[in-house]
């Protein structure tokens, strides 16, 4: 309907959509990209947890499959994830192991789920300005710093820092959307079933929450 010749899908630390998603690609001449939104280990030293406190989600990561070593690379990494992360912790891989595993993958930088857009909304501008360094060393070339407007203050807060460092290190940026339905009309219906999955309820404001603009844009 929006005549896209190519569109990406990135399921968060798995792949369980790739294979129906590019058949269902390839039957409609359309060319499908390949990606997954992996969940990388957070360094910093004050998050690490003791006495049985709870260590704090990883940061998030786009990769995107660039030529057949990188698909294999992200293979390489999903799994390793799910194989090396300790029991119940959320899947993750370390930055030293996107490192060795990061030839013919394409990275955006997460948005505000991603370490830089996290250390921008703490008001760190030079770590956020350091962990966006080492990823385009990581990914020469091949790093982007994503933009996203789903409505979100978060968005709001560090779209000017995201943008002012990517100029800084010409580092080119993308707009990307998150499409958890396919127009606004079902926004209503998807935060329902947003409770249901969490046993919340509609009229509760402190519980995860998406916006009418989480819809698919050409």
């Amino acid at each position: 309907e929006n005549h896209m010749p190519a569109v990406a899908l990135t399921d968060t630390r798995n792949l369980f959509g790739a294979l129906e998603f590019s058949v269902a690609c390839a039957d409609k001449g359309i060319q499908p990209i390949i990606g997954c939104q992996i969940s990388v280990r957070r360094e910093d030293k004050e998050v690490r947890a003791g006495n049985g406190a709870r260590l704090p989600e990883p940061d998030q990561l786009v990769l995107l499959c660039q030529t057949d070593e990188g698909y294999r690379n992200l293979i390489q990494l999903v799994s390793q994830s799910f194989l090396e992360t300790p029991a119940g912790e959320t899947p993750q891989v370390s930055m030293d192991d996107v490192a060795g595993h990061a030839a013919g993958l394409i990275a955006l930088t997460g948005g505000v789920s991603g370490a830089t857009g996290r250390h921008l909304i703490d008001e760190q501008f030079p770590k956020a300005e350091e962990v966006l360094l080492r990823l385009a060393k990581v990914f020469p070339g091949r790093l982007y710093v994503e933009i996203q407007r789903h409505g979100l203050a978060t968005e709001n807060r560090i779209e000017k820092g995201l943008i002012d460092l990517a100029f800084a290190h010409d580092v080119p940026l993308v707009a990307t959307n998150e499409p958890a339905f396919t127009d606004a009309s079902m926004f209503s219906a998807h935060d329902a079933l947003l409770c249901i999955a969490e046993k919340s309820y509609v009229s509760i404001s402190d519980r995860r929450r998406l916006t009418p603009e989480h819809r698919f844009k050409s």
